[in-house]
């Protein structure tokens, strides 16, 4: 068999975790595929797969080699997509990453725009509250939130973000709005630990750094349990601007504390491809570039020169 189909089948059911998807990913029988796979063994001499009745794993073996694999394979693709010119036509699996809340208000309209308009492409949509290495999981495309540390990945900025103290009118118009951090500790408190993972909450005065240690009433775990338990009017809570901005924009939320809220935080388009960009990542991260620029709750402010 062709060495470049077995890595092919290999890597598919490497990410698909499983015989049965892979077949229907590549459109295979699954006897076929688990021929394919039995070659490639067979030839590098090699188990490369553990099968289990629920599961099928790489070995310590197979994820070196799928590693390799996915990087020959990609490099095949932009080798074909290079002579065919710039024009190709976006196919194949595509892996994008984002934050959960982000990524349900903000990614997944991107990725419904790019299949309305490329049909021969799949996209397999990551939403994680945890930074994940593009290159390590196998990704095409990520949007990271906050400041970039130094890489070999490519960087566009689509926008920023602020972290925000917020609380229901009702309940601001019960207990009152804090005029400072310090008035905090005279109000109930909802501790998103997804935002922040201990009991103080960061502030600047005057251009430098305030912490306010709290105690808060409730400790949660997700970012949307925290919003409803503000949105019921139990408390204030911390969270990402864009995670109230529609409740914001609807008038059940309202923004306390801004003067002294943080610096805002950068938001990134990532990608780990050069200038043989595929076809299929190239016009995902253009079209994330303006839909995400052009929305107001990034760029309420107007956006400086984008970094690449």
């Amino acid at each position: 068999m062709d060495r470049f189909h077995l890595m092919t089948v290999f890597v598919a059911v490497a990410e698909e975790e499983s015989f049965a998807a892979a077949a229907r990913r590549l459109r295979m029988s699954p006897p076929a595929v688990t021929r394919a796979v039995a070659c490639l063994e067979g030839r590098l001499g090699v188990r490369l797969l553990t099968r289990t009745t629920r599961l099928v794993r790489v070995t310590e073996a197979g994820g070196r080699y799928l590693e390799d694999a996915r990087r020959i394979l990609l490099e095949v693709e932009e080798a074909d997509e290079a002579a065919a010119g710039i024009n190709a036509t976006p196919r194949g699996r595509l892996a994008v990453t984002a934050p959960v809340l982000f990524g349900k208000r903000y990614v997944m309209p991107v990725i419904t725009a790019y299949q309305r308009i490329f049909d021969q492409t799949t996209v397999s949509a990551f939403l994680i509250d945890r930074v994940v290495n593009l290159v390590d999981e196998g990704l095409d495309v990520g949007i990271r939130i906050g400041h970039l540390p130094d890489s070999s990945l490519h960087a566009i900025r689509v926008g920023q973000v602020r972290r925000v103290v917020c609380a229901a009118p009702a309940y601001l118009e019960q207990y009152g709005t804090p005029d400072t951090p310090e008035d905090l500790a005279g109000h109930r408190i909802i501790s998103a630990t997804a935002v922040s993972t201990g009991a103080e909450w960061p502030f600047l005065r005057d251009g430098k750094k305030l912490s306010i240690r709290l105690k808060p009433r409730i400790l949660v775990n997700t970012n949307d349990g925290a919003l409803e338990a503000a949105r019921e009017g139990f408390g204030l809570t911390r969270l990402m601007s864009y995670q109230i901005a529609d409740e914001e924009a609807a008038g059940t939320i309202r923004v306390v504390l801004s003067a002294y809220e943080e610096m805002p935080l950068p938001v990134h388009v990532i990608h780990g491809e050069g200038r043989l960009r595929s076809a299929k990542v190239r016009r995902f991260v253009d079209l994330a570039v303006d839909m995400l620029r052009a929305d107001k709750a990034l760029n309420g402010g107007g956006l400086a020169e984008p970094m690449r």
